[in-house]
């Protein structure tokens, strides 16, 4: 991960946009569960928006896909993908931390 970091910030030296994505323990049901606890970020099929959106691909867009063709993608069960809105940070804190409560 901070091999990463080091590329984006020799890449990006002004900065770089408010999308992540994480790993949940837990798979294909944590990221479904996550996602569906979310308050203030929304679900979303794609992530352009200036709310937070959310995507659990494993159960959205790539539900039909064979965990072994997932894995080979680079897509695992618990990985969700995070576009960063104009919300207040401490109301997507308090999202996030309510969410992963759930998981």
């Amino acid at each position: 991960l901070e091999r990463q970091h080091d590329l984006a910030r020799r890449l990006l030296p002004e900065g770089c946009g408010g999308v992540l994505a994480f790993e949940l323990a837990g798979g294909r049901e944590a990221g479904r569960t996550f996602t569906e606890a979310l308050q203030v970020a929304l679900l979303a099929p794609s992530l352009g928006d200036v709310k937070t959106l959310a995507m659990h691909p494993a159960s959205t867009s790539h539900a039909a896909v064979p965990p072994e063709d997932l894995a080979a993608a680079g897509v695992t069960e618990g990985l969700v993908r995070v576009a960063v809105g104009i919300e207040h940070p401490e109301d997507l804190w308090q999202d996030f931390t309510r969410a992963l409560d759930k998981v």
